[in-house]
């Protein structure tokens, strides 16, 4: 075989695989599995991260002794309000990203997950490795900002 035909016949096999792959409108149950796990991890280590802010914005295991020093510190509260302040954006930051990991374990069980919700297609595996919590397709995200 001639260097020329190896690669005409590469083409012809990949152009297949690209048309098996849009045929399919959903991941097979090991996919899923796989998605599943990668989705749990996440989940555990977001509840633990949100764990820890909450306790920062909410001094949870602070004793209520900080305010009780006899000078007043105008500079030291600001920034103490405002620690806590970003600490509670990172917090509702956070449990929107639980929200929609537990969502995404939802679409798992319903196997609509890894559907693009805006053109029906499958979202590439590469894209929900990354983001396991997408619906929509790297096209239609680009498409949603024309």
């Amino acid at each position: 075989m001639k260097r020329f035909d190896c690669v005409i016949l590469i083409q012809g096999v990949m152009a297949k695989k690209e048309k098996i792959e849009e045929k399919r409108t959903r991941f097979s149950d090991e996919e899923l599995a796989e998605f599943k796990a990668i989705i749990e991890n996440k989940l555990e280590k977001a509840r633990n991260d949100l764990e820890l802010l909450t306790e920062a914005y909410t001094n949870a295991n602070d004793h209520g002794t900080n305010d009780t020093s006899p000078t007043f510190k105008v500079l030291e509260e600001g920034y103490q309000v405002l620690s806590k302040e970003e600490n509670s954006r990172l917090a509702a930051r956070q449990s929107k990203f639980i929200t929609n990991l537990e969502n995404a374990l939802v679409r798992i069980e319903n196997k609509t997950y890894g559907v693009c919700r805006a053109t029906g297609k499958l979202i590439s595996k590469e894209r929900l490795r990354s983001v396991p919590h997408a619906t929509l397709s790297i096209e239609a995200k680009n498409n949603q900002y024309k």
